[in-house]
């Protein structure tokens, strides 16, 4: 099985700059695991959680490249030394860096 790059996120909606994010690691061969938080939905969150997996899914479809998780909303992210993977930020072009679902 081979390693895939994690990207959590609420994704409230899932859009350009989030495929943009996405896109970074796919274009180096890198197959991806997209984790949804499981929140429920209010003002700043209206997609239920199936809803934005199903988005997230439509985008990507079903070629194996990319997997689609639910997870527990999470209070934070934590890693110890020598975990075996990297912490990589991705800084979008101005072009897509304005984007926000805010």
């Amino acid at each position: 099985m081979n390693k895939r790059a994690l990207f959590i996120g609420r994704w409230q909606p899932f859009h350009n700059g989030h495929k943009w994010l996405i896109d970074q690691k796919l274009a180096t061969g890198v197959p991806v695991l997209i984790a949804v938080r499981d929140i429920p939905p209010d003002a700043k969150n209206p997609f239920t959680t199936d809803q934005t997996v199903n988005m997230i899914n439509q985008v990507y479809g079903s070629g194996g490249q990319v997997k689609v998780i639910t997870i527990p909303d999470i209070e934070s992210v934590n890693y110890g030394r020598g975990v075996g993977y990297e912490v990589n930020e991705h800084v979008p072009p101005q072009d897509v860096g304005f984007i926000s679902a805010t």
